[in-house]
């Protein structure tokens, strides 16, 4: 069986439902960001619930509808594709995505919006500011480099999206030290 899990968007959420998970006796097959596959597992609802409460308690939860497990394929995409990799992809997201679900992605995009309450465009916009935050936090980056690692086409671009989003440029927010950088899932 496999369990569809909300809020899990990093290396770390893996090992957290693993010990959940396994505080149930339940060794999973694999864990993927949003995905736990405990093989032929079958689960009493009360245990179900159980299960469901301590992901809670851990800051999951179990997703039971077909809609609510693929908004979060889609965000568990756009966030691997953004934070999880050493550079941004040189093909659209939107081609991504729908290569990666196998859908097309005007149906995905619907759903995502009537779900969501915005764009998959301004969710993968939103991810890419906290990830822009994150490197003007370490400073190792121009933002030229910080641009082209992001995928942006240049400085002027990256700058102006990044205001529309904080309302303050990469280079005034960095000399404020005012990031106000939210956690992925909260994005």
């Amino acid at each position: 069986m496999v369990f569809y899990i909300r809020n899990m968007v990093c290396n770390r959420c893996r090992i957290a439902v693993k010990a959940v998970f396994e505080q149930f006796g339940i060794v999973p097959l694999s864990i993927e960001l949003g995905e736990v596959d405990a093989g032929d597992v079958v689960l009493p609802a009360t245990v179900r619930q159980q299960l469901n409460d301590a992901l809670l308690h851990a800051g999951f939860e179990l997703i039971d509808d077909r809609k609510g497990q693929m908004i979060e394929k889609i965000k568990n995409l756009v966030v691997t594709f953004i934070h999880h990799t050493d550079d941004a992809p040189r093909q659209k997201y939107s081609d991504l995505i729908s290569a990666h679900l196998h859908l097309d992605y005007g149906h995905i995009s619907k759903l995502f919006s009537a779900v969501e309450g915005m764009t998959i465009e301004q969710y993968i916009i939103n991810q890419k500011v906290e990830k822009i935050k994150e490197y003007l936090v370490y400073d190792e980056l121009t933002l030229s480099e910080i641009a082209d690692s992001m995928g942006y086409s240049s400085v002027a671009h990256l700058s102006a999206q990044f205001k529309k989003v904080t309302g303050f440029s990469p280079a005034h927010l960095k000399q404020l030290r005012k990031y106000d950088r939210r956690a992925i899932d909260e994005v």
